[in-house]
Formats: C-alpha cells, structure tokens, sequence
C-alpha cells in the first residue's frame, strides 16, 4: 500500500513540476554560497554581486558534514555560471539585506530540485507561501526514495535550524 501512496505523490508532484516558468528577472549566477544562497549578478543592476537566498528551502549548513558541503556542491553543479530566473515573492528582502526569490532554471523551479533531491527541508516562511504546497509534496518524495539528508543509511539527525541555533555564537 505504501508504494501505491508513493506513486500518487510522484504523479501528482511530476505533473505540478512542469507548470509554465512565470515571469522573472534574468540572473547570472556567479557563486553558489551553501545549498541556499547564491551571488548572481543582475543585469542593469549594481556592479557587485547580489546575495540571494531561496524561498522555501532549509539547506543543511556547511558545517553539517556531509550534506552542507554535498548540498552546496549539487546547487553549484546546477547552476554557477547559468543564467536563471528570479521570481520575488510577498516579501522581497529578508533581515540580513539578501534577496528572496524563487530561482528558475529552464522552466523548472530549482528549490523546489533541491527539496526532491533530498538537499534541503520544505520550510514554510511566511509570508512567502507561493509554492509552499509544491516544496512539501517534493519533500515526500525525497523522503520515500531516501534521497541526501532522508538517506536511511546516513540520515540527518539535526534540522538546520536546529544545527544553526546549537552553534556557540548563535544568538
């Protein structure tokens, strides 16, 4: 009964993935920072780069070994150098000045890649909640194939938050 379950969610998560890109700003990736942040520059934008972070996603910290360093690498495979879609959402800044956004990719939402690859945790943040529903059918998806941090042979014991606020000079 599981695998039938499994296969619902796979089908009902395929079909929702190859919905049309939506309006975005052009971005070129020029360093993939962790599993989560990026430095893009943006066309007719300031000559230095700009941090983006990705809305949704909760990537394992670096120091979280080995799914920091193996979530960073799966995003810079994807994406250094590429250019990509920038998709703002309610709100466009967070609290440390970086962009918020959802990043495409030829037509596919790469947070939502990340998330079904098993290289980060669905995180709902209001108010940016537009694709809150794709993230956690990809999570399930992750999670029943065991794939990055949901691996049964290696799984990750910590959320990142978790990680993050156990850390000495964290406030």
């Amino acid at each position: 009964m599981r695998w039938l379950a499994l296969v619902l969610v796979v089908l009902s998560w395929t079909g929702v993935a190859c919905a049309a890109e939506p309006a975005t700003h052009p971005a070129q990736v020029v360093r993939v920072v962790s599993g989560q942040t990026l430095e893009v520059l943006l066309p007719n934008g300031p000559a230095e780069p700009q941090t983006v972070r990705l809305l949704g996603l909760d990537a394992p910290d670096l120091r979280q070994e080995p799914w920091g360093e193996a979530a960073q690498a799966y995003l810079a495979e994807q994406l250094e150098g590429q250019t990509v879609g920038l998709e703002p959402d309610v709100e466009p800044v967070d609290s440390y000045g970086r962009q918020l956004a959802y990043v495409w990719q030829d037509g596919q939402l790469v947070n939502e890649r990340m998330i079904a690859q098993g290289w980060g945790l669905a995180i709902a943040r209001a108010p940016n909640l537009r694709y809150d529903d794709r993230f956690q059918q990809a999570q399930m998806v992750a999670r029943a194939l065991g794939r990055g941090i949901w691996n049964p042979d290696q799984p990750l014991r910590q959320t990142p938050t978790e990680f993050r606020q156990s850390l000495p000079d964290a406030s």
